[in-house]
């Protein structure tokens, strides 16, 4: 399937008559967007995707680079202000991380968050903790990979089980919301790309882990 029938397939998924309120499918079509170039849509439709799912910090960033992208930096501020606010709220470390970068590059400063009371990603384990690079929290390290391949080893040398299980939540929805069938290759990769968000995988470090010029590969189920 390439990028046009996607956007199409995840605009009729979003119409009215359809499921507006599907905020996975419009995080999925603010991605498809940005794939094509479109960026000033990408924008509109992750902010689509934080109106109907405040919690999702990974939308406020998205949003923030496309708008940044599309030349409203204005805007952009104001999204990934919000943004930090909310990933600061739920100890999201990545997205916070990404979405500080690009205010210090607007020239916005960091509102004024609570700290939480977590060990950094980069620090050393304490008591024989693992620490998970998404959260920066303290947590189980899994007992294996979740799957084979390069991807799968990464996850389980950095993201902590507690995360992992809160992945496998949040990719139930992404299913059921999606409408996806991971017997097919278009919805297994589907299916990965939203995993690679949610714990933060993106092209740059994807391209790290696999080997540049290369891609996952791993389909959903192995």
């Amino acid at each position: 399937m390439d990028i046009n029938q996607r956007i199409a397939q995840f605009e009729t998924m979003v119409r009215p008559e359809a499921d507006p309120n599907n905020d996975m499918a419009w995080f999925s079509l603010g991605g498809a967007y940005a794939q094509a170039g479109r960026q000033a849509d990408a924008a509109k439709a992750f902010i689509r995707c934080f109106e109907i799912n405040p919690a999702m910090s990974k939308a406020y960033q998205l949003a923030g680079k496309a708008l940044i992208e599309a030349g409203d930096a204005s805007q952009a501020g104001e999204v990934l202000v919000a943004g930090y606010k909310i990933a600061a709220g739920k100890g999201d470390l990545m997205p916070r991380r990404a979405i500080a970068e690009m205010l210090e590059r607007l020239g916005v400063a960091l509102p004024a968050v609570a700290e939480r009371a977590a060990p950094i990603a980069d620090a050393a384990p304490i008591d024989g903790s693992f620490v998970c690079t998404l959260t920066g929290k303290a947590g189980t390290k899994m007992s294996r990979q979740p799957f084979k391949g390069p991807v799968g080893a990464w996850i389980h040398e950095h993201i902590s089980q507690q995360t992992f299980d809160d992945w496998i939540k949040q990719g139930t929805k992404v299913i059921n919301e999606l409408r996806l069938d991971l017997s097919r290759d278009e919805d297994a990769n589907t299916y990965d790309r939203h995993m690679r968000d949610y714990l933060g995988i993106d092209d740059g470090l994807l391209a790290q882990i696999t080997g540049a010029g290369k891609h996952a590969g791993e389909p959903a189920s192995s």
